[in-house]
């Protein structure tokens, strides 16, 4: 899955599109990694996010191309 659309579906970043321009600014970063929107997600992955006053980081646990709001933190763990 593309990393714009995993960050949208878990609810990470709101829309789509910001997720977008985010990566495009180099404010998303994978695996110690700046990442394109292209990227492809996979388990395991460190997603750090590097939005507001501190960073986010997370690591992906299970990637699905649907996720309700009850269920969406399940993806994903925080790390820091």
């Amino acid at each position: 899955m593309r990393l714009d659309k995993y960050l949208k579906i878990t609810r990470l970043i709101k829309r789509r599109t910001i997720a977008n321009e985010a990566c495009d600014a180099g404010r998303i970063s994978v695996n110690g990694k700046v990442q394109r929107a292209s990227y492809d997600v996979k388990e395991n992955d460190i997603i750090e996010i590097n939005l507001g006053t501190r960073p986010l980081k997370v690591r992906v646990l299970k990637v699905s191309e649907y996720a309700t709001k009850e269920n969406a933190s399940t993806h994903y763990v925080v790390v820091e």
